[in-house]
């Protein structure tokens, strides 16, 4: 199989492509190398005979086209979007027009592929999505999104990755394109681009300033290490049902606050303070996201039950890796620090 991955130099997209690489799957990685991709990402594998590399943006029709002659992917895996909440507060255009618009063009070019070879029935379309097109949960920890959760996004993110999944699913009922969903819970680990929550909490205490927390820190998510992420993403490619959806959850929930503490201390232990004093005295608390939804938690019963698959690795575990990743890879984070937006609080306009 060659798998055509968008987005792969970003952080999901270079966990898969890398996973795939060494499971002797070869990948076509299509990335417009906007702000939050990195090429660095994809350095253990970027000389492999397996690995190829197409600049390109997914709302180019005619890029696409050619990309997909040139290679004849016999699957995509699509994870180009825009992904940060406070991003699309403040400028919610490039998100309908990349998840939305760059979505349905992909759709168009990967049906025509499809159907100029024969409509291969082999041939499979991964649209990878999150959690939060289904809006926020209570705090009662039984109630847990399914893939029958009906959908209620509150964000311009997540409401644009809504309608993004229910073009996939229209070009699979109307046209017969192979397509597989799936949603995810937050992500974390390695190669983590430094302006979400972990990786903001890390660098900012290594480097004396203010841990911030929105409102109380009492928002809960489903933490999911993204090389397991990464694996899940390839059991539903090669294992999912077409035309089905599959929640994919770490099975690790955790409150915001609570998550910032767990950091602190692994620092503590890592890389304390020359002061003897704790990185939690860092801990600042800061206005809330406008519309911050309260809780995400998944049900993974379908991908467990029906492909076998559960996350390896525990919240513990996984902070702990991620800790010492960045605390080795100081060259890779310091050139990201430059971009547009990192380091600053974004999400304030209302």
């Amino acid at each position: 199989m060659k798998l055509l991955v968008t987005g792969g130099a970003g952080f999901i997209g270079s966990a898969v492509v890398r996973l795939a690489i060494a499971r002797k799957i070869e990948v076509v990685n299509l990335d417009a190398l906007t702000y939050a991709a990195c090429l660095d990402n994809l350095a253990p594998v970027a000389d492999s005979p397996l690995y190829h590399f197409e600049k390109a943006d997914i709302r180019d029709r005619a890029a696409l086209d050619g990309i997909f002659a040139k290679h004849a992917p016999g699957a995509v895996m699509h994870l180009a979007a825009e992904s940060h909440v406070d991003r699309s507060i403040d400028g919610p255009g490039a998100f309908i027009d990349t998840n939305i618009t760059g979505t349905y063009t992909l759709l168009e070019a990967a049906r025509a592929h499809w159907q100029g070879r024969g409509c291969p029935e082999a041939f499979r379309f991964h649209h990878v999505s999150t959690d939060e097109v289904y809006g926020s949960l209570p705090e009662d920890p039984q109630v847990l999104f399914t893939e029958e959760t009906a959908y209620d996004p509150r964000s311009p993110y997540s409401a644009s990755k809504a309608a993004s999944d229910h073009l996939v699913r229209a070009w699979h009922h109307t046209y017969g394109l192979p397509v597989v969903v799936s949603n995810c819970s937050n992500n974390y680990g390695p190669y983590h681009f430094p302006e979400k929550l972990i990786p903001v909490v890390i660098l900012n205490a290594l480097a004396g300033k203010p841990l911030p927390i929105y409102g109380t820190g009492a928002n809960v998510r489903d933490w999911l290490f993204v090389e397991d992420h990464a694996d899940a993403l390839l059991t539903v490619l090669t294992k999912g049902e077409i035309g089905r959806s599959y929640n994919i959850g770490g099975e690790n929930e955790c409150s915001n606050l609570e998550l910032v503490e767990r950091l602190c201390r692994i620092l503590d232990r890592l890389r304390p303070r020359a002061d003897g004093i704790s990185y939690a005295e860092q801990i600042t608390f800061v206005a809330d996201r406008p519309g911050h939804d309260a809780r995400y938690a998944i049900d993974p019963s379908r991908i467990r039950d029906e492909l076998g698959w559960r996350p390896s690795v525990t919240l513990e575990k996984g902070l702990e890796r991620t800790v010492q990743w960045y605390l080795g890879n100081e060259p890779w984070w310091r050139a990201l620090q430059d971009r547009q937006g990192v380091g600053e609080r974004l999400g304030v306009k209302t």
